[in-house]
C-alpha cells in the first residue's frame, strides 16, 4: 500500500522523473535471459577449487600437495609461498590510512604462509581441467594444523583475548563527540543505560560469488568478468598484479544480488587472475553455497552500552555510547569505514546537545565482515531506540511522545553540531521530522493499532506494537562519471561508472537523461560495468546512484543539449537565442516548423562538416558530477507483532515504513526499494544470524542453520513517502532511499516484543529466534 504527500521542486512537473515508469530491467530478467557471471563460458578454461581452513585459529605446520599436482587433468596448484609476491588483498583508500598508518597489517592474504584466522580462509587453490576434477583434487591437498587459542568475543578480544595480530587486536577506534556530555550526565533528571547487542548476519544474494579470467593471447592483459564494482576492482588488482590499469578490462555481467557484502576485490579474485595470467589460459570459480556462507563478507555483530542523559521532562542532554565492531579476522574493502559511519550515525533524527561514542574496531577468530545494507545505521539505531523505549519506561513517558519530544525541526536546521561522519561533516538542512513523524503516525492510524492491539491482548492474545525512528546517510563517494550520445537514428546512449545491483539504474538514469533530452525513455540506452567504454567511476552503494550517477548524468545531457542548440543555430542559420528545445528537437522560436530533431543535428554533423568549422563531430558530452554533501533520508517504522508462546513463533500482522524523499524520480523503484529492505531488516531481526561454536566452528553453513524469511514470514508493507524537503544539496532534490526500509526494523521489532509480553523492557539483542521468544513467553507467563 503506497500513501504520497508530494509537492514538486519544479513549476511544470517534468514528463518522466517522478513518473512510474516500469523497470526496463525486468523484461530480460524474468524471462530468463540475464547473464550473470555462471552464464560466462570461454573457450578453453580451465576451473578453479579453494581450499579452505578447517579450524579457526591455528598454525600451519605442513601443506602437502603433491597428491594434487600429479592428479591427470589438473593444471596449477597454489599455496601461500606461490603468491607471496601478491601481498595481502589491499584495502580501498578512502582517507583511512592515514588515520592508522599500520591498517594494512590486517588486511587479508590471498593465501597464508604461516597462519589461518577463521574457518573457510584460503589456504589453497587448485586448478584442472573441469569442476568436478577440481574438486577431487583440491580434496588431496592435506594441511596440518596447530590448533591456537580462539577468541570470538569483540569485547574479550580487546580487554584480554589471544592477540591475533602482531599489532593487537583493535586496528582502528573512533572517537566521535561534540558539546558538554560530563556536564549535561551531572545534571540530569534521568540517566538511562543499557547494553544492546547486534547480531552478525548478511546479505545472502541468490547469486554466490564467481570470477573469470580470460588472458589476451600476445598481450600481457586480462579481460574480467564477475566485479560489482568493476572500477575499484580493477584499480586493486591492477595494483597488486603489477599490471597497467589500461591491461586489465573489467566486462560487464548482470549481478543476482550485492548489498554490499560482495562489492569489494577478495582473495580468490586475484587467485583466478594470477592463475589465469601463469597459465595463459582462462580460469572460471564460482563456489557453492556453502562456500559461501563461510566466506563472503559477513556484516553487523555490534556491542553498544549506551547511556541517555534526560531532563525532567524527558528531553535528551546528552547521549554517550561505546561500541565494539566486531570485523573478523582481517579488515575488507573499505574498512574500517562501517566503523566511522556507526559512530557518527548514532544520533540518528534526534536533537542532541552534546554526545560522544567511542568505537573499537576489533579482530576476531570469524569471517570477516564488510558493509551490508544501511552499514552501521540498522546497528546503531537499533540500540538508540531501545535506549528511547527504555528511558520511556523508567521516566513514565510515552514512547512515542518521549520522540517527538526529541526529535528534530525545521527551526532546528542547519543542524551541524560538529559531528564528521567518513570525512564529511554531518550537516542536515533540509526537513522537518517532527512535522514528517505527525504526518506519519496519521497516515498509518497509530492509535488505531494500539487499540487494536489492546483488545486483542484483552481475548488473550499476545500483540504488540513497536516504533523506531531512522535516519540514513545517501550519496557518500565524491563523484560519478557518465557520457551521453545520441545518433543519427536518434538512440541515446547513456554511459555511467555507476553499477547495476538490482536497483533500477538503468531505468532511473533513462528517465533523467529522458527529461533533460526531451525524447522517450526507451530511445535510451543506459550501459555499465564495463572499463573500456567508461574508463573511470565509483560504483553503486550507500545509496548514492540516483543522486551522483544521476547527477552526472543529467549535466552529460544538459551539455549535449546546449550543443545541439549550437550545431542547430549554424545549420538554421539563425541565432541561438531564436531557438528552443522541446520534444526532442531543437526549433525556432514561434516557427514550429522550422526544426532540426537531435537525430538530425547528430546525423548531419559528421565529420566533414563539423571539421570545416573546427568542431567535434556528433552530438555528445562527458560530465563529471561531484558531490559536496550527503544528504539524510528520515522517517519511522511501525511493526505489530503476534507470538504464539506455544512454538515460539511470530506474525508480523502490520508493517509500515515512511520516509522524506526529497524528490522521487520513480515512485516504482522507491517502493521496491523499500520492500525489499524491510524483508531485509525482519531477516536480521527475528531470523537470520552466523553463529559459531567456542572452538569458533561456523553453526550456519546452510540455509537448514541459516534462517531467511520466505513469502509467508514478509507481511504486507504499507508505506508513507513525502516530498516536502527537497535536498539543497543536488540539482535533482533527491535524497537516497535504498536503505531506509531496513534501518529501524530491528528496533521497532524489539518494541512490539515487549509490548505484546506486557510492557516490561526484555530485549536487548537481535535477532530474537524463536528459542528466544519462547523462552520470553514463557518467563513473561511465569511473571
Amino acid at each position: 500500500m503506497s500513501l504520497s504527500n508530494t509537492s514538486s521542486m519544479d513549476p511544470q512537473p517534468r514528463r518522466h522523473v517522478g513518473a512510474r515508469t516500469p523497470r526496463r530491467e525486468d523484461s530480460r530478467l524474468l524471462r530468463g535471459q540475464g547473464a550473470f557471471v555462471d552464464d560466462i563460458d570461454i573457450t578453453g578454461q580451465l576451473f578453479m577449487r579453494v581450499v579452505r581452513a578447517s579450524v579457526a585459529h591455528a598454525r600451519i605446520t605442513s601443506i602437502d600437495a603433491s597428491a594434487a599436482r600429479i592428479l591427470p587433468g589438473v593444471h596449477l596448484v597454489l599455496t601461500g609461498e606461490d603468491v607471496r609476491e601478491l601481498g595481502p588483498v589491499r584495502l580501498e583508500e578512502l582517507g583511512y590510512h592515514d588515520l592508522f598508518p599500520h591498517l594494512e597489517e590486517y588486511s587479508h592474504p590471498v593465501l597464508p604462509t604461516d597462519r589461518v584466522l577463521y574457518v573457510g580462509q584460503p589456504v589453497a587453490a587448485v586448478i584442472a581441467e573441469d569442476p568436478y576434477l577440481a574438486e577431487d583434487a583440491a580434496e588431496l591437498v592435506e594441511v596440518d594444523y596447530e590448533e591456537l587459542p580462539v577468541v570470538l568475543d569483540p569485547v574479550e578480544a580487546v580487554s584480554g583475548g589471544a592477540s591475533l595480530h602482531a599489532l593487537g587486536n583493535e586496528p582502528a577506534s573512533f572517537v566521535k563527540e561534540y558539546g558538554q556530555v560530563e556536564r549535561a550526565f551531572a545534571e540530569a533528571a534521568h540517566v538511562v543505560r543499557g547494553e544492546f547487542r547486534i547480531g552478525r548476519h548478511s546479505g545472502i544474494p541468490m547469486e554466490t560469488r564467481g570470477f573469470v579470467v580470460e588472458p589476451v593471447p600476445g598481450r600481457d592483459q586480462l579481460w574480467v568478468w564477475g566485479a560489482v564494482h568493476v572500477h575499484d576492482c580493477r584499480r586493486i588488482m591492477a595494483r597488486m598484479l603489477g599490471m597497467p590499469l589500461t591491461s586489465i578490462r573489467m566486462r560487464h555481467t548482470d549481478i543476482g544480488g550485492n548489498f554490499g557484502v560482495r562489492g569489494g576485490v577478495f582473495a580468490e579474485h586475484l587467485l583466478v587472475a594470477h592463475a589465469a595470467r601463469k597459465l595463459g589460459r582462462p580460469v572460471k570459480w564460482i563456489e557453492d553455497r556453502v562456500e559461501h556462507m563461510v566466506a563472503i563478507a559477513h556484516a553487523r555483530e555490534q556491542v553498544h552500552r549506551m547511556e541517555g542523559a534526560f531532563d525532567a521532562e524527558g528531553r535528551l542532554l546528552a547521549l554517550r555510547d561505546e561500541i565494539w565492531h566486531n570485523h573478523g579476522a582481517f579488515l575488507r574493502q573499505a574498512e574500517p569505514l562501517v566503523s566511522d559511519i556507526t559512530a557518527g550515525m548514532v544520533v540518528g533524527p534526534y536533537r542532541i546537545p552534546a554526545y560522544r561514542a567511542e568505537l573499537h574496531a576489533v579482530i576476531t577468530n570469524k569471517t570477516p565482515l564488510a558493509a551490508y545494507r544501511a552499514p552501521g545505521r540498522y546497528e546503531g539505531t537499533f540500540a538508540r531506540e531501545r535506549l528511547f523505549d527504555l528511558a520511556a519506561q523508567e521516566i513514565g513517558i510515552d514512547p512515542v511522545e518521549l520522540r517527538l519530544r526529541n526529535v528534530l525541526t525545521a527551526s532546528d536546521l542547519p543542524w551541524e553540531p560538529g559531528l564528521e561522519i567518513a570525512f564529511e561533516p554531518y550537516l542536515f538542512n533540509s526537513g522537518d521530522v517532527l512535522d514528517h513523524m505527525r504526518k506519519a503516525l496519521d497516515a498509518a492510524d497509530y492509535g488505531a493499532w494500539r487499540e487494536e492491539a489492546r483488545r486483542l491482548r484483552e481475548e488473550g492474545r499476545i500483540v504488540g506494537n513497536g516504533i523506531g525512528l531512522l535516519m540514513d546517510k545517501a550519496g557518500l563517494g565524491l563523484y560519478e562519471t557518465a557520457d551521453v550520445e545520441v545518433d543519427g537514428t536518434g538512440r541515446v546512449r547513456v554511459l555511467t561508472g555507476a553499477s547495476s545491483v538490482g536497483q533500477g539504474i538503468e531505468t532511473v538514469l533513462a528517465q533523467i537523461v529522458a527529461d533533460e533530452l526531451g525524447v522517450d525513455p526507451q530511445d535510451i540506452d543506459v550501459m555499465h560495468g564495463d572499463t573500456d567504454l567508461v574508463p573511470d567511476g565509483v560504483g553503486s552503494w550507500s545509496s548514492r546512484s540516483t543522486v551522483l550517477a544521476g547527477g552526472a548524468a543529467r549535466a552529460a545531457a544538459q551539455k549535449a543539449l546546449a550543443k545541439a542548440v549550437r550545431v542547430a543555430g549554424r545549420l538554421l542559420e539563425v541565432d541561438t537565442t531564436e531557438l528552443q528545445a522541446t520534444s526532442g528537437r531543437i526549433e525556432v522560436v514561434g516557427k514550429p516548423d522550422q526544426y532540426l530533431t537531435l537525430a538530425q543535428i547528430a546525423e548531419r554533423w559528421d565529420g566533414w562538416s563539423a571539421r570545416a568549422v573546427g568542431d567535434e563531430p556528433g552530438l555528445h558530452a562527458s560530465a563529471v558530477y561531484l558531490d559536496e554533501h550527503m544528504n539524510y533520508p528520515y522517517g519511522i517504522t511501525l511493526v505489530q507483532l503476534e507470538i504464539d508462546p506455544t512454538t515460539g513463533g511470530h506474525t508480523i500482522r502490520r508493517f509500515f515504513v515512511s520516509t522524506e524523499a526529497g524528490k522521487m524520480i520513480n515512485p516504482l523503484t522507491t517502493e521496491g526499494q523499500i520492500i525489499g529492505a524491510a524483508a531485509q531488516g525482519i531477516g536480521g531481526a527475528l531470523f537470520e544470524e552466523f553463529q559459531y561454536d567456542e572452538q569458533g566452528q561456523p553453526l550456519s553453513t546452510s540455509f537448514m542453520d541459516y534462517l531467511l524469511p520466505g513469502a509467508g514470514e514478509v507481511p504486507s508493507v504499507q508505506f508513507f513517502v513525502t516530498e516536502d524537503a527537497p535536498t539543497p544539496d543536488n540539482p535533482l532534490g533527491a535524497k537516497g532511499l535504498g536503505e531506509v526500509g531496513l534501518i529501524a526494523v530491528g528496533a521497532a521489532v524489539a518494541g512490539a516484543i515487549d509490548d505484546a509480553l506486557g510492557g516490561e523492557f526484555r530485549v536487548r539483542r537481535i535477532p530474537v529466534h524463536p528459542q528466544d521468544l519462547f523462552e520470553l513467553s514463557r518467563e513473561a507467563g511465569e511473571r
